[in-house]
């Protein structure tokens, strides 16, 4: 198969240059993460598949959002409901079966739905320092949903200086077609003591321009604003005081593929509001069961609202969720030994959820009922956990264990007040084995664990073409993830190949009630009756063969069964990956790269009823880009023209195509 055969070569060609220059190291297997055990550690060593998408991909790729930021990144598969959505894959899971923190805070919240959603495109990616993106793992060290993995988002910080100083930057980016026209402006202002940095964006989003024979897909476009506050003191020289707001706000975020294929009028996303405020505290102690402490207090705000009209009909549906969630998080890491280390602390989140449906006729008294979730309901998660680190010679043991308990209450028209208290107690451990520093083998083993959230329990609907009632007996979904794999760093040659299964049990899914139906609409109720597995291989090289070349590959195939139902796990991703050349010299780089899918034949019944999914699966395609650019002192130019052969393509289970042959321009301007 054609797209098997290219992708190997190029991991071929990549491993037969030889050794590199010293001076260069691979950004793969370099970069400080603190995901797996909220500790800080280089990837390298760890016992686990992680990437790390830095601050120089971002400048390189100049993503037009944050899901897009993540295509092509090994073991990522990006689904696009619509234009203003994006919603990773992780190891063939998505949406609320994969963790998503932003700041070490939980952006996952007790709405977030089963399967594809649009939350992460409520990121802005100017505020973007790093992303780490943890595969198969994350339950013990962060909670609940990391059944597929986790994506750690850092902002970026400003830092102390020994003078008073101020700078700032300022963005501008074109794209052909009207399909964005963005203006950012951030400034930074640094002291002995402290360091303020802020920003705003205001994005105006067109229609997307498909490929081929696709051309405009309307309506798809939509507005973007955000806003960022970050406040850094030195409170001493040991401790300091992080202050942070980011909010961001978008309108008219269309649902492209029910205009186009559900005769819909009207629908939409107006508005999709997200804030977050919250305060770090942390220091270090002379103690060695203490020697660093942090104190984290958040409160996070979203605001869905979603308009509906059919053609021909005079009703204009009007749904509200709002979700309010106070956090803190308490965190000590303890240097116990030369060899012995732990971090050690307890979470407790709380949500309230209100929720309101207002149906319209023209002319008409409006009529409002129960929304989407019970209004006023209330989700608490609390936890407690360790985890701990054994460096003896060349040998690393890592385990931990976490304690989760939940407390929901929802008051159902139906049923009447309910509470349920659900538990969960997981584990990991791991094994690593450096042999002369470059290279590293290793075997980990992850229990993890996804509660029943409001969303499974309370909601009441049409969701996904089908009638929904409540359900406030389930318990949590888990999951036993096992993982071998190797990497290699020496000289300029980076690899790293993982092979994993994952276990799934008790997992909640949609039953139908038989013989019930709601204005000619099958009802269903979810239960845990089902259990799955997934299966796979993940394969990443690049190789600097020279100062200022390099040449890199990356794949990844998942193999999911629902054993249950003996069919395949819906949605699962095609083998899929990038390979790509890049130059770097004196502030130049130019950077071709093509992103692969192989086509996806083995649907699920779901997926063979989703009128996103073309019938019979979704067809493979390369798509080539080129990332192209010059970087100075004072500013900076880049160019990015995607889908150079103008292919029409779809990644699987999305309801759009991507875009056609198109020309992304972004001056930036610092100083």
């Amino acid at each position: 198969m054609k797209i098997r055969y290219g992708f190997f070569l190029s991991l071929f060609i990549a491993s037969a240059y030889g050794q590199g220059s010293d001076s260069l190291r691979t950004e793969l297997l370099s970069q400080v993460n603190i995901t797996a055990g909220r500790t800080n550690e280089k990837s390298f060593q760890t016992a686990g598949s992680i990437s790390v998408i830095s601050s120089k991909a971002f400048q390189t790729y100049q993503p037009r959002t944050t899901p897009e930021a993540l295509m092509g990144t090994t073991g990522v598969f990006v689904q696009k409901t619509t234009h203003g959505a994006g919603s990773p894959f992780l190891r063939g899971l998505t949406g609320n079966q994969t963790l998503i923190l932003i700041d070490g805070i939980r952006l996952n919240n007790s709405t977030f739905r089963y399967g594809p959603n649009q939350y992460l495109n409520t990121i802005d990616p100017f505020t973007i320092d790093k992303i780490e993106v943890l595969r198969g793992g994350g339950s013990v060290a962060y909670g609940s949903d990391a059944l597929g993995g986790t994506l750690q988002l850092l902002t970026a910080s400003p830092s102390f200086s020994e003078k008073l100083a101020v700078h700032g930057k300022a963005v501008a980016r074109y794209a052909t077609g009207n399909m964005e026209k963005t203006l950012r402006a951030g400034v930074e202002l640094t002291g002995s003591r402290a360091a303020f940095s802020g920003g705003v964006s205001i994005r105006n989003f067109g229609d997307l321009i498909g490929g081929d024979t696709t051309g405009k897909q309307s309506p798809s476009g939509y507005k973007d604003r955000a806003f960022d506050a970050k406040l850094l003191l030195g409170l001493s020289d040991s401790w300091t005081l992080t202050v942070a707001h980011q909010s961001v706000s978008q309108k008219h975020v269309p649902l492209y593929y029910r205009y186009k294929l559900e005769n819909f009028a009207l629908n939409e996303f107006n508005p999709q509001k997200r804030s977050l405020s919250y305060f770090k505290l942390k220091g270090t102690t002379s103690s060695k069961w203490a020697s660093e402490i942090s104190l984290t207090g958040s409160w996070q705000a979203t605001n869905e609202g979603r308009l509906s009209r059919k053609n021909g009909s005079s009703s204009l549906r009007t749904e509200t969720d709002k979700v309010q969630t106070s956090g803190l998080i308490f965190n000590v890491l303890s240097n116990i030994t030369s060899f012995w280390n732990a971090s050690s602390g307890i979470e407790i989140y709380n949500d309230l959820v209100k929720s309101k449906k207002v149906d319209q006729v023209t002319d008409g008294t409006p009529v409002t009922s129960r929304g989407l979730y019970p209004d006023d309901s209330k989700y608490l998660n609390y936890a407690v956990y360790s985890l701990h680190q054994l460096k003896l010679d060349s040998w690393q043991f890592s385990f931990g264990g976490r304690f989760n308990g939940f407390r929901i209450k929802v008051a159902d028209e139906v049923l009447g007040k309910v509470s349920v208290k659900p538990q969960a107690l997981v584990g990991n451990a791991s094994i690593s084995y450096l042999l002369h520093e470059n290279s590293n083998f290793y075997t980990s083993f992850h229990s993890g664990f996804r509660a029943p959230n409001i969303d499974d329990m309370g909601t009441l609907g049409i969701v996904d073409f089908r009638y929904e009632l409540p359900a406030y007996d389930l318990k949590p979904e888990t999951s036993y993830n096992f993982e071998a794999g190797y990497k290699y760093h020496s000289g300029g040659l980076a690899v790293s190949v993982a092979l994993f299964q994952n276990n799934l049990r008790n997992l909640i899914t949609r039953v139908k009630v038989a013989g019930q139906k709601i204005d000619g609409i099958d009802v269903y109720r979810k239960e845990n009756v089902e259990r799955a597995y997934i299966r796979g291989g993940e394969l990443e090289a690049e190789y600097v063969f020279s100062n200022s070349w390099k040449v890199y590959g990356a794949g990844a195939y998942n193999f999911g069964k629902n054993v249950t139902k003996n069919e395949p796990v819906r949605r699962i991703p095609p083998l899929n990956g990038r390979f790509g050349l890049e130059y770097r010299r004196n502030g130049w780089y130019a950077r071709p790269e093509g992103w692969f899918a192989d086509k996806q034949t083995r649907l699920a019944a779901g997926d063979a009823g989703d009128n996103r999914i073309p019938k019979g699966g979704t067809p493979g395609w390369v798509v080539l880009n080129l990332m192209t650019g010059y970087d100075a002192k004072h500013f900076a130019l880049n160019a990015v023209v995607q889908n150079i052969t103008n292919k029409d393509y779809r990644t699987h289970g999305s309801g759009i195509n991507g875009v056609g042959r198109s020309l992304w321009l972004t001056w930036t301007g610092k100083f």
